[in-house]
């Protein structure tokens, strides 16, 4: 079962006694642990238990497993690295005797929820134990989403949140957490904060309350020229200045941006849906839709002249004694006019 469905299942309160969760996204397995643990009758912090199995044998973790809980309803067991899982098991000082927890998950003690949690992006499933785990367990396969996803993970969280938040907001999201899920749950807690229960979160405050990164912020640099605000371009690009990006990277940022843009044109001229954009490209989902909304908004010589005026101005600060940021600063004045003639 995906990450989603098991914690569906959790949050309904429907627990099951053993759980295997495997996979390289540790935001997904770090959050079905808090969430199972809560769930657990609330227990007290005596009767959750986490071992390291590279550091002790399973057979020891199934003996607490069996011993009745004293602080609470339910026992929590968190058995970490669970070695035995993978293809090529590690050389440890002590054998894991994987019979008695084969007996154990076919008949578990209802008074105990074991966790195996085995960070690894595959297990080996030819294993006997493997297979016996995938049968008698509830198995959350917890790999990173994929970029196409990221839209309705955002719509999850929100809602688990209480938010509402509008597509163009959205857009603002996902261009500054991309698939860092943990980023992402950090600004999103952040917006509910602001806007409260039922709350709606729009473009604007999305804007002013997500942390910018350069790379996104290269993105509304482009959108003040595009628009031919040449104060707005100024403000975000003093707003880098104090993130201590340096003008020539600055000028990298934009060239990444136009390229972008020239090749959507050329690309689109030639017939490319948006998915064999994004493949050719190598880009996120994201770039390439929003380059595809700002392609219309220039001819090819505009960007070629664009592209032209990049170039210079990198040529400039390289060898030029003039005032790098002054440099920058003409820079947008000539993007802006370049954006203005048609």
């Amino acid at each position: 079962m995906s990450y989603i469905d098991v914690l569906k299942q959790v949050k309904k309160n429907q627990l099951s006694s053993v759980y295997l969760m495997y996979g390289s996204e540790s935001y997904f397995m770090h959050d079905l642990r808090k969430e199972i643990t809560k769930r657990a009758a609330e227990p007290e912090e005596e009767n959750v238990l986490v071992y390291d199995l590279e550091e002790v044998p399973i057979q020891e973790v199934i003996a607490d497993a069996e011993t009745y809980p004293f602080f609470s309803d339910k026992n929590v067991i968190i058995a970490m690295n669970p070695v035995f899982l993978k293809a090529k098991a590690e050389k440890l000082p002590f054998e894991h005797d994987l019979t008695i927890l084969e007996k154990y998950i076919q008949q578990p003690a209802d008074y105990t929820i074991l966790m195996l949690v085995a960070p690894y992006e595959k297990i080996d499933e030819r294993k006997k134990i493997s297979k016996q785990l995938k049968k008698h367990a509830t198995v959350a396969v917890c790999n990173p989403i994929k970029e196409e996803a990221t839209i309705e993970w955002i719509h999850s969280l929100a809602s688990s949140f209480g938010i509402m938040i509008e597509d163009e907001a959205i857009e603002v999201i996902e261009a500054e957490t991309a698939t860092d899920l943990k980023l992402l749950e950090s600004e999103l807690w952040k917006l509910a904060l602001y806007v409260g229960n039922e709350g709606v979160v729009t473009k604007e405050i999305a804007e002013q309350l997500i942390s910018h990164t350069a790379n996104s912020s290269s993105l509304r640099l482009v959108d003040a020229v595009i628009d031919q605000d040449l104060t707005k371009a100024i403000t975000i690009y003093k707003e880098l200045e104090k993130m201590n990006e340096e003008p020539i990277a600055l000028i990298g940022l934009l060239a990444f941006q136009y390229r972008a843009i020239l090749r959507i044109k050329l690309l689109q001229q030639k017939g490319y849906s948006q998915f064999q954009m994004q493949k050719q490209l190598g880009a996120h989902p994201y770039v390439v839709k929003i380059a595809m909304r700002r392609e219309r908004r220039f001819t090819y010589d505009q960007l070629a002249e664009i592209m032209n005026e990049l170039t210079e101005a990198d040529t400039k600060m390289k060898q030029s004694s003039m005032d790098k940021g002054l440099i920058f600063e003409l820079l947008l004045y000539r993007l802006v006019q370049i954006a203005s003639t048609k």
